[in-house]
């Protein structure tokens, strides 16, 4: 899934993080990939030096990995949340088939 970059489509990625109770904050700090992620208190913290389309794909990496409950989203949100599920098993079934771990990225 390729989502434009832009501020108005990384709001729509935090929306979903705040409607499923969790604090997303922009930190400075050492993060390997990025982010981090305190599941048992429901915080994300991502690095705030994060250009847009680093924003986007940092959420859209992040959301697969958490639990939560989909009724707390609206309709919309859920509709993006199913979108970037749906994808990323379609890229990890891909992944598969080629004998690429997901955690790899393609050059």
């Amino acid at each position: 899934m390729n989502l434009k970059s832009t501020p108005n489509n990384v709001a729509k990625l935090e929306k979903i993080f705040e409607e499923a109770k969790y604090i997303l904050r922009y930190e400075k700090g050492t993060f390997n990939s990025g982010y981090c992620v305190l599941e048992h208190k429901k915080v994300v913290v991502i690095n705030k030096f994060l250009n847009i389309e680093g924003r986007i794909n940092t959420l859209m990496d992040i959301l697969p990995s958490i639990t939560l409950e989909e009724g707390f989203l609206t309709p919309e949100s859920q509709k993006l949340y199913r979108q970037v599920i749906d994808n990323r098993a379609a890229e990890d079934a891909a992944d598969a088939a080629a004998g690429t771990p997901s955690t790899e990225t393609p050059e």
